[in-house]
């Protein structure tokens, strides 16, 4: 793809896959026209140049080759019946209704149908929205791609064999799919925080949050989602180094944290804890909302941020929520009780979890250990900010 198509991509794609998906009730059938649409505009931009309108463009291809495809195989009876139907669709993007206005997070919760496994909701959401390779979903997930692939194909074929609609659910549904939307979301978000190759994502998961908090204001697992995103969106401008390296939290100059960012985000932790009714988002938040209130990183409440964690462990006792707590407590009772925590966790094929062993045998001068670390967690990320800082930290072992 040439420069303009890849970024209209990033913007667009999603939307895109919403608006034919909606209209033709065909998630196969929508991929498949959306992508020929991108297809079609690397060949022709260059020489054509970008439209006045690349996701207008993007939309009509799509929908073109979606039509052409649907009155090929329609039978002949159904022929004229189909081409009725079609010609009510050239614009399915303006029609708004059900309670929730925004195409993505319409599809979102389209998706999130409870007749799928929640896991299944995410990921084909996931690969819908975001415009995700199964490789990136995969290692969202911590599993083999393998397995991603057939879990989003057992998605699309439930969905097909049971015949569950595309149509915006009622007032009354969207509370019960409300916990995989949010997986979504925050996933989503999580795929694009690293480094800046996929920072439209994190871009387009606040908005999405923000659309979310504006339909669910009386949710606070909503508020608390937001917040969190907020709040760990507000470091990005400090997260990248001059040679495009990783910067690690304790090493941030704060002055280039976004002041804005992270006072939305307080004030709506602090809506949160009014509320009574802590949840796993609301919990995150507010962890991030300790690392935010410190001036400098010697000045972090990490007593506070160990017992917030001890509080996410009893709602949602994962191993990478055990991981991160492992290293709030080396900051409290140093790096071998923490080390001891980490390598009770089974999480082997999580480059963040070599990364945490790493820094912790390098605090305990176990050199040769923690550059052995360093070398497996930087087989297991492909960001290049993240694989220059770890191989940048292994370097310093040996000088």
């Amino acid at each position: 793809m040439t420069v303009d198509v890849e970024r209209v991509f990033r913007e667009e794609y999603g939307r895109t896959v919403s608006v034919l998906v909606r209209a033709f009730g065909d998630i196969d059938l929508a991929e498949e026209a959306v992508q020929d649409a991108f297809a079609t505009a690397a060949q022709r931009w260059p020489a054509d140049g970008v439209p006045p309108s690349p996701a207008g463009w993007i939309i009509t291809t799509a929908r073109n080759r979606a039509t052409d495809r649907v009155r090929r195989e329609a039978t002949r009876s159904d022929r004229q019946a189909e081409a009725v139907r079609l010609a009510t669709l050239t614009a399915p993007e303006l029609s708004q209704d059900g309670p929730v206005r925004d195409e993505r997070l319409r599809l979102i919760f389209t998706c999130c149908h409870p007749a799928l496994a929640p896991a299944a909701r995410v990921a084909l959401t996931l690969r819908l929205l975001g415009g995700l390779t199964t490789a990136e979903i995969a290692r969202a997930f911590l599993v083999p791609e393998a397995t991603m692939a057939q879990r989003i194909v057992r998605a699309k074929g439930k969905i097909r064999a049971a015949g569950i609609p595309y149509r915006v659910p009622r007032d009354a549904d969207l509370p019960a799919r409300l916990r995989a939307v949010l997986a979504v979301i925050y996933l989503i978000f999580n795929e694009g925080y690293p480094g800046e190759r996929r920072a439209d994502l994190a871009a387009e998961a606040v908005r999405l949050g923000r659309v979310l908090a504006e339909l669910m204001p009386d949710e606070p697992e909503v508020t608390g989602l937001l917040a969190l995103m907020l709040l760990s969106e507000a470091r990005r401008p400090a997260r990248i180094g001059p040679e495009g390296s990783l910067v690690v939290l304790a090493a941030q100059d704060r002055s280039r944290w976004d002041r804005a960012l992270i006072a939305e985000g307080q004030a709506l932790v602090r809506a949160c804890l009014r509320r009574g009714q802590p949840g796993p988002y609301q919990i995150q938040a507010a962890i991030n909302a300790v690392h935010s209130a410190a001036a400098t990183a010697a000045d972090t409440d990490w007593r506070q941020v160990v017992a917030l964690y001890d509080q996410l462990m009893a709602r949602a006792p994962t191993p990478v929520v055990a991981l991160n707590r492992a290293v709030a407590v080396a900051e409290v009772d140093g790096p071998a009780t923490g080390l001891a925590l980490v390598d009770a966790l089974d999480l082997d094929t999580y480059h963040v979890f070599h990364a945490v062993r790493a820094d912790l045998l390098r605090r305990l001068g176990r050199r040769a250990e923690a550059a052995e670390a360093y070398v497996h967690a930087a087989e297991l990320t492909d960001n290049a900010a993240e694989r220059r800082f770890l191989d940048a930290r292994r370097a310093t072992l040996s000088s």
